[in-house]
Parts: C-alpha cells; structure tokens; sequence
C-alpha cells in the first residue's frame, strides 16, 4: 500500500500548517528531512532540512503516531511547520520524490481509518458532517445524531441477536421441552416491538431536517413591498438589484445566515400581482413554488399602505411592515413588527423574531428520530420491512421467519459492523443448555 501525504490545513498564508503523512514507510520522512524522529506521541521540535543540500528549511513540532493507534491505523507523522507557502510547497516536493509516496485523495485518510477498523460508517458520516457544518446547531446534531443512533443500534442488534438465536433452537431443538416453553405470544410481541421501533427511527423528524438543510423563510409581497431591500439590509450586502420600477425580480433568491446558531435560508421573491409579461408570470410561479416550500413565510406591507393584496391565496405565517422611514409624513405607526431597510431601524427585532422561529422550529423533541442521512434512514426502512416479514410467520414457517431476521441483521450491518453467526449460537447455548 502507498504511503499518502497532504497538507491538513487550508492552502492559505496562516501561522501553522499541518503536513499528515501515513502509511507503511512514513518513517521515511525522518531520514528524507535529516531530523531524529521523536517518542511516539510526544510532540518535538525539530529542524527540517533539505534531503539534497541540507540547508535548514523549517523550525517544526514534530508529532509520531505509530501504528495501530492512530487515526488511520497507520504509522502516522505530523509535520507541524509555518505556514508560508515557500515552505510548504518545499516540504511536499520532497515528499513527493520518496519512492511509494503520493498525495492523498479526498477523504484518503478517513477512509484508511474506516478500512482499518479505527471508524465506523456512523462516525466517518459524523466526521463529514462536523467538517460540513455552517452553524453550532448543525455541529451539535452531527454528535448527537452518532450517539443517538449508535444506543439504540446496540439495542436493536441485541434483540435481532435474541430472535435469531430463539427462532434457530425452536427449528433444531423443537423436541426439547424448555425451548418449546419459550415459543409464545412473548416473542411475537417482542417481534413486533422491534418492527415498531426501526419504522420510527427510520422516519426523519422534520426539525433535523431543518437544521441540516435550514430554515427557509419566503419573503412575500406585492412589487415595491421593499423585499429586496430587505434582503440586501438582512444579508449586509447588495444580493439583490432594487428599483422603483414593478416587477424588476423575476427570480428567486437565496441568501444564508446563521441567526444564533441556526442556519436561516432568506428567499427574495418576485412580487405577486396580475400580469400579462411572460417573465414576470414565470417568476410569480416560481414565487408560489417558493412560498409552498418554505418554514416560513412572510408578507411584508409598506407602512403607506402601497403594498395591495393580489388575492392570490398564499397562506402567512407572519407580517412586517416595511417602509418605516416613511413614518414621518404618516400619523399613525403601524402595531407590529416594522422595519426600515434605508435607516437599519427595527431590523434587529426582525432579527430575533427569524431567531426564534427557526429555534422552535429545529427543536428536537424526546423520541424524535434524529437521522440526518438518507442512506441510513434506507438501511432502518429494509431492516424494519424485514423484521415486519418476519412478524407474519408462525411455528409454521420458522425458516422464512430466520431468514427475514437475518435480513434484518444484514441490514443493520450498513450502519455499523456485524453480526457474527457465533453470536447467535451462544444465545442457544448460554440460554437453553443444548448438549447437557
């Protein structure tokens, strides 16, 4: 097997670049770059040094993770140097003349701990979600979705192991009085609770979702509601092109926030109206598509009163009234949220309304699931139709019930690890004496 090496840090100027080097000869490194290799994890300062000339190239803290207890499962070396460019670029060009060297592909090093048995599926899926992750509570959901799924796999493949291993006694030991005392309703109940638990688990609760993807808020109105405008003030940059001229967003627009911790999705929309452009309908309609998919939608309405309602029958979950600059030439302020996109005022209460919604919104309640990938959601659906399968077999059919329950099993081994035939034989033998 090669020998991978990259750079761990960004590309960038910065004060520290990792170089990551692992695999059978990453030894070698130490001879390549004239310096004495340090105690096995226990960090050193080392001088790197030309492999031609031996000309001083790097002042670095050196870090040695010998095989298998490292991150890969490898002979791992760390090659902690300043993160100049020159320096770099002089480091991976002498590592790139090593005989058995080249660099590491995307994910290399995640996927030689997951073939080395360092990681699972569930915390390679975690790893990439955590690296992924825009907000805290997209960071706090990758964690706790681990763990969460890992607690009640042990649970399931627990009770699939005690199935199994009871189904197999009653097919090759029928004739023994103490298994047969066992075949009762208890193990179909058992079956069925199974069953019950994989379909709700394998069924995503709308607020992971959420926190995954974002929560989408609509910004709705008549033309010159100010929903550009908007968007611009909440986004701190000119995303959108405003005018006083109806109708100038034909399409729709996106632009992500993090509100205290919370992914947030601001969708600028065209505004809702009768018209004969051909344009303008096809932005109208994306509009309405927009609004049907959206957590949230808000119709905003100019404080003058300039913003009609186009009767066009898009429920609201919230109103804002916009304009609010105008205020003075009016005599009477509008009761409610209300907001100025030219003079910043009220955009913080905006703020912190959008905040809250999307909080309430991504709160995750005791028993939701809390699947976050598709696969593993498809994994829990085979193993719950499975184990449903296995439900509909009676004393009858006790091998098409074993085989939907190794199905299961196997099902289950896509998330993580896998059941050993070993293990169900030992819930025959510990449980019912075989062989006395």
């Amino acid at each position: 097997m090669d020998t991978i090496y990259a750079l761990s840090t960004g590309p960038s100027v910065s004060g520290v670049a990792v170089i990551r080097v692992s695999g059978p000869d990453a030894r070698s490194v130490a001879s390549l770059l004239r310096f004495d290799l340090p105690p096995p994890r226990r960090a050193a300062v080392r001088v790197l040094r030309d492999p031609d000339t031996g000309e001083h190239v790097d002042d670095a803290l050196v870090l040695f993770f010998p095989g298998p207890r490292s991150f890969t499962g490898e002979d791992i070396i760390e090659l902690q140097v300043h993160g100049s460019r020159a320096i770099v670029r002089a480091l991976l060009h002498a590592l790139a003349a090593l005989p058995g060297y080249r660099p590491a592909d995307a994910g290399e090093f995640t996927r030689r701990s997951f073939l080395n048995g360092k990681m699972d599926l569930l915390d390679v899926e975690a790893l990439g979600d955590v690296l992924q992750a825009e907000t805290r509570a997209q960071a706090r959901l990758a964690a706790s979705s681990r763990h969460w799924l890992r607690e009640r796999i042990a649970y399931w493949r627990e009770s699939l192991i005690e199935l199994r291993g009871l189904t197999e006694a009653l097919i090759d030991f029928s004739d023994e009085d103490d298994v047969l005392r066992h075949f009762d309703s208890n193990l179909q109940q058992s079956v069925l609770e199974l069953r019950d638990s994989l379909y709700k688990a394998g069924t995503p609760a709308p607020a992971a979702e959420i926190i995954r993807d974002g929560f989408r808020v609509a910004l709705l109105g008549a033309p010159n509601a100010g929903k550009s405008s908007l968007l611009n003030a909440l986004a701190r940059r000119d995303v959108a092109i405003t005018s006083e001229i109806a109708g100038t967003t034909r399409d729709v627009l996106e632009v992500h926030l993090d509100l205290d911790g919370h992914a947030v999705i601001l969708i600028d929309t065209a505004g809702l109206r009768e018209t004969e452009d051909r344009l303008e309908r096809e932005g109208i309609a994306r509009t309405r598509r927009a609004a049907s998919s959206a957590d949230l939608r808000v119709w905003l309405e100019p404080v003058d009163g300039s913003g009609t309602d186009p009767g066009m029958q898009i429920d609201i979950d919230l109103v804002v009234f916009t304009k609010l600059d105008l205020i003075d030439s009016l005599t009477k302020r509008p009761i409610g949220l209300a907001v100025s996109a030219q003079s910043g005022e009220g955009l913080d209460t905006l703020f912190a309304a959008l905040g809250e919604k999307a909080k309430m919104a991504s709160w995750i309640r005791d028993g939701d699931s809390m699947l976050v990938h598709e696969r593993q959601r498809l994994a829990l659906l085979d193993a719950a139709i499975a184990v449903e399968m296995a439900a509909g077999y009676g004393a009858e059919a006790l091998e098409l019930r074993a085989e939907a329950l190794r199905h299961a099993s196997l099902a289950l081994d896509r998330l993580i690890g896998r059941i050993e035939p070993d293990q169900v034989l030992d819930v025959v033998f510990r449980r019912f004496c075989i062989g006395k």
